[in-house]
């Protein structure tokens, strides 16, 4: 707290940690074995949710829920695929009142448009987009039913500002992604839940170094030349994002698109 909020601070007031606070919350993650997903689960975990961790890694789970136990917190992992809606069901029904969803589970591909099959486009729009409207339905109907507030989270990302050569597949998802979080605001809202997106840049994570170190290196050191923050960003820093959207810090937003990018892209 501040010098200024010490001095006006009275007791019963809130502090400003206390909007972040998840005590009590339960919270669903998909991609939870690594990346973004991880740090997501952890940071959630030490905030006081009680996190569930899905993913179709097994072994990326079972060290996700160890990170998580040594931060303090508890987790509970599904092994499932998003493809798989009976599964994310059942995840959903296991976590039992669900306060928070976290609709990360992704993957990346890159071909021309030319070169693009209908094979590439099915598996990444399979994944990235309707893996992520599953996770959305199961979770909605669950929050719905149990008739309590809840805050969604979807992961699009800053691809869907700019076109970017061999990245169709991916950005086309990413931008239904963006429609669906919209879609989903005005008509969830009523119901007392909100939906938000979160749409990094260039972040350190398995997936974006998957063409090994050197090009991983020559990448990062473009996105540094981009930023103005001049360095390329961390996992924990989309997890932060999601915190402040899963939280009642954001009790008010709701079909927001949040940035954490480095300032790569200013849209409006």
């Amino acid at each position: 707290m501040t010098l200024r909020q010490i001095r006006s601070y009275r007791p019963g007031m809130p502090t400003p940690r206390a909007p972040y606070d998840l005590t009590g919350r339960t919270a669903l993650i998909t991609g939870a074995a690594s990346g973004i997903g991880r740090a997501t689960a952890v940071l959630l975990a030490e905030a006081g949710a009680a996190v569930h961790c899905a993913d179709r890694d097994e072994q990326g789970l079972a060290e996700t829920a160890d990170l998580v136990a040594k931060a303090g917190g508890s987790a509970t992992v599904h092994a499932l695929d998003v493809t798989d809606r009976a599964a994310l069901r059942a995840a959903a029904a296991a976590a039992g009142p669900l306060d928070i969803t976290a609709a990360i589970a992704g993957v990346m591909h890159t071909s021309s448009v030319l070169d693009t099959t209908d094979e590439d486009l099915d598996r990444v729009l399979d994944v990235n987009f309707k893996g992520v409207l599953r996770t959305c339905q199961e979770a909605a109907r669950a929050m719905i039913a149990a008739g309590r507030p809840g805050s969604i989270v979807t992961m699009a990302s800053g691809a869907v500002d700019a076109a970017q050569p061999g990245l169709l597949c991916y950005s086309a998802a990413k931008a239904a992604v963006v429609q669906l979080t919209k879609t989903l605001a005005t008509e969830a809202g009523p119901h007392g839940i909100r939906v938000n997106a979160v749409a990094p840049g260039w972040i350190r994570t398995p997936m974006t170094g998957r063409h090994g170190p050197e090009v991983q290196e020559q990448t990062e050191a473009a996105m540094v030349r981009m930023s103005p923050l001049r360095r390329v960003g961390e996992p924990e820093d989309v997890a932060r994002a999601v915190l402040y959207l899963a939280s009642d810090a954001s009790s008010f937003m709701t079909g927001q698109i949040l940035r954490p990018n480095g300032g790569v892209s200013m849209p409006w």
